[in-house]
């Protein structure tokens, strides 16, 4: 009897702990390059920006802006993959908008990787969206999917 008792003590805890507030998000993305000096993109020629669409939990377009990035090489990794940070702005279709701070890493085809990329954008303190892809520098976009949770906030 203990052991029933100490089990739906553990599953109304748990159904307690959930947030209505929050809601899981499945979906996919894809976007193109934007040139330096172009659109949201700085005219810093170093600067590495994406614009595009997502579809699915999130519905609308975005930008993202890289603001940081070192070499993997530098902790004694391969010197293809970049470990990154940026923006993401998602303009929704509901007409609102979110930013996020985009943080991740990519295998860089131009020297010697092969295109992947995964990221984690928080917006606030409760939502978060985990993102897998690859980066075509020939036809220069990205494309991928995404899983997560969006809450409000």
């Amino acid at each position: 009897m203990k052991v029933l008792a100490a089990c739906i003590l553990v599953l109304l805890v748990g159904a307690a702990s959930v947030d209505a507030s929050c809601k899981p998000v499945v979906g996919h993305f894809e976007a193109t390059l934007v040139f330096p000096g172009q659109g949201h993109c700085p005219s810093d020629p170093s600067a590495f920006c994406t614009s595009g669409r997502v579809w699915g939990g999130i519905q609308g377009n975005y930008q993202f802006v890289m603001t940081g990035s070192v070499s993997s090489a530098t902790l004694g990794g391969p010197a293809s993959v970049l470990f990154f940070t940026g923006r993401s702005v998602v303009f929704l279709k509901n007409g609102s908008q979110i930013t996020g701070t985009d943080t991740g890493s990519i295998d860089l085809p131009m020297i010697g990787g092969q295109g992947g990329f995964a990221s984690l954008i928080t917006f606030g303190p409760r939502s978060q969206i985990r993102l897998r892809g690859e980066f075509d520098p020939d036809a220069a976009t990205t494309s991928g999917d995404y899983i997560g949770s969006m809450c409000s906030e």
